[in-house]
């Protein structure tokens, strides 16, 4: 027996759902209905609603009194509601939520000087309905070579292009194609419905597996035979509008049979036809009485104010999502109900074609339409992990969105997690605009109740953090062992080192060999130098550094290179009433007493030298215990005068 396989994608798309839910509701309530046009190309289900009471007109003319107008997903012109409108007929709009976007990226395009390109089929009811929307600013065009024709003929200098929902996917490429790339003012929207293009997708690559395809829908559904042609194109193809044709095809060496639907044919249709095709090629017989309102209504799942839903994104603006539920209601969810972080657009958050968990929280059979959150499941989701974060003491990340009264905000996981001034580790009535933005590490100290935001302290996770690595430093720390921290504060006796969590001072003494008045005159903060341990005492938890190292002791390079008897070049630092100090080199003076100024009696040691004075003096003692070293300028000249 051959296979039979329908493609996952066949049948109603929402918007056609959504139609067709909406007038069988209005039978129901007993409501007078008038569709204007067939509400969907099928002749099975326009044929039932007939039964049921419902009247097709042409015409807004032709409305009886108190008549509900039902405009059907194809949409109208703006002419037809001002009509309706004169009349006074209630209208049930069930215009597709896509082809309404349409209409207004028409309308607002128009008012802004542009004129309207749009792909598609100048008599489908749904083009008739954009161009009602162009005040005669427009022009309709089937494929690339009438659009091509077009921009010879023409120079518009704004422009905006837009096509009809059911346009061919691979045909719209190509006439983007043609658009010129040097024009300076084209405006391009891509208004192919999604589930157009994955329909025609999934029947492509059926039919390219299939020795037989068998298309299902009105004989004028635009997208229907969009579809047969598809079809057509791999294999051998028949265009059916119900199962009572079946018996009419050649179904001979196929082994393999694709099945595919319009948009405007009905789950129970579908079912009808597989069921037929089994009966047929099972050569066995069974019929089967349908009611198609309860059919159709029984494809669709019910929703329910605060059910967890699932849906597929069909469409991303500014201000909302617009998702397929399964479902006889348009799902929307507003940009408010996206996340709890203003700073984020739709845009960022879902893509066309992504599935995502919603929460409902309205649902609104008049207009079909069901308002759904994500942001509640994400809370929902989030309020778990953060509560669970509180328990166990987990450090969390986030960035900084935003500044409020008395701290700052960052979000987790949909959760709003408040952090007062005085956890965010910045000194009091610092400027916290210098957070936002950045990416902190925090623990939760308080979680959220009833919705409310959580609190936490990232002032916490740097204590813990510190302790910590003040622990892992006690574990290792013994005198000697050198370091490399960053200079953290300076104070008049001293420089304070982070050595990774823990903060040692290297004493005034020994950050040079050299006299210094304050540490600022060998180190700055931000510094990074390399320490070692002279001193430990956990008890305090003070550490003691050492920054000047013993080859640079200037004493051991005096040492080295001098002797008593040398005569050198020195220069005068300071006088004292019974001498002047001499600098040999940095960081080594000696003492040139009075009595040795001169060959003469001084009585004033500035009678002879001031400070910046270059000598030549003789170093006549050097006493390595006490460091000091005696220097004299008057056997010097004693020795020349000798010579």
């Amino acid at each position: 027996m051959a296979k039979l396989t329908v493609s996952k994608s066949a049948g109603f798309c929402f918007g056609v759902n959504r139609a067709v839910q909406m007038v069988y509701k209005a039978l129901e309530e007993g409501k007078p209905v008038a569709t204007l046009g067939p509400i969907i190309h099928n002749t099975d289900v326009v044929n039932d609603m007939i039964s049921r009471g419902a009247r097709i007109i042409d015409d807004v003319s032709e409305l009886r009194e108190g008549e509900y107008v039902v405009i059907r997903s194809h949409g109208v012109g703006r002419a037809v509601y001002e009509e309706i409108a004169r009349r006074g007929n209630p209208v049930i709009d069930a215009t597709c939520p896509f082809v309404a976007r349409i209409h207004k990226i028409a309308a607002e395009q128009t008012e802004q000087g542009r004129f309207i390109l749009i792909a598609g089929d100048e008599n489908h009811p749904e083009v008739q309905g954009i161009v009602g929307h162009c005040d005669e600013n427009y022009f309709v065009f089937r494929d690339e070579f009438v659009l091509k024709d077009f921009f010879e003929k023409n120079s518009e200098k704004k422009l905006a292009i837009i096509s009809q929902t059911t346009y061919n996917n691979i045909i719209w490429e190509k006439c983007l194609k043609v658009l010129p790339k040097d024009h300076p003012n084209i405006v391009v929207y891509d208004t192919i419905c999604t589930a157009t293009e994955q329909r025609q997708s999934d029947t492509a690559a059926l039919a390219a597996a299939s020795d037989l395809m068998i298309v299902i829908g009105g004989r004028h559904s635009s997208n229907t035979v969009k579809l047969y042609d598809i079809c057509k194109s791999y294999c051998r193809a028949y265009h059916i509008e119900n199962a009572d044709e079946l018996d009419t095809l050649d179904l001979t060496n196929a082994d393999k049979i694709g099945i595919t639907a319009g948009a405007s044919t009905p789950a129970h249709i579908i079912k009808e036809v597989v069921t037929t095709m089994e009966e047929i090629l099972n050569r066995e017989g069974n019929e089967e009485d349908i009611d198609f309102a309860q059919a159709i209504d029984e494809t669709f799942k019910k929703l329910h104010t605060g059910a967890r839903v699932k849906g597929t994104v069909m469409a991303v603006n500014n201000s909302e999502v617009i998702v397929d539920l399964g479902a006889k209601q348009t799902g929307t969810v507003p940009a408010s109900e996206l996340t709890n972080d203003p700073s984020k657009k739709p845009a960022e958050l879902v893509s066309v074609g992504d599935e995502i968990d919603l929460i409902v929280i309205k649902v609104s059979d008049q207009d079909g339409m069901a308002t759904l959150s994500k942001k509640r499941v994400d809370e929902q989701a989030g309020v778990e992990k953060v509560t669970e974060a509180k328990e166990n003491g987990t450090v969390l990340e986030g960035t900084v969105s935003g500044i409020v009264k008395g701290g700052v905000n960052v979000y987790y996981e949909g959760v709003r997690v408040f952090i007062p001034a005085s956890q965010t580790g910045m000194p009091k009535d610092a400027d916290l605009d210098v957070m936002k933005g950045q990416a902190v590490r925090f623990i939760i100290i308080e979680a959220p109740e009833r919705r409310k935001s959580a609190v936490g302290s990232i002032k916490a996770v740097a204590r813990r953090e510190k302790e910590a690595a003040k622990a892992k430093f006690w574990e290792t720390a013994e005198i000697g062992k050198e370091y490399e921290g960053e200079v953290k504060s300076l104070t008049s006796y001293g420089a304070f080192v982070d050595l990774g969590g823990i903060d040692g001072m290297v004493h005034i003494s020994e950050l040079s060999w050299n006299r210094i008045k304050h540490p600022s005159q060998v180190v700055s903060v931000g510094d990074m130098l390399k320490v070692f341990i002279k001193d430990l005492d956990k008890e305090h938890d003070r550490i003691s550094l050492g920054y000047k190292r013993a080859e640079d002791n200037p004493w051991e390079k005096f040492l080295a290179n001098y002797e008593v008897g040398d005569i050198v070049d020195a220069k005068i630092v300071s006088i004292t009433s019974f001498g002047a100090f001499a600098q040999i080199i940095d960081g080594v003076d000696g003492l040139i007493h009075i009595s040795q100024l001169a060959d003469r009696r001084v009585e004033n040691v500035r009678d002879v030298v001031s400070v910046g004075d270059e000598v030549r003096v003789k170093i006549t003692n050097i006493d390595t215990d006490s460091k000091r070293i005696s220097l004299s300028m008057r056997e010097v000249i004693e020795d020349e005068d000798e010579d």
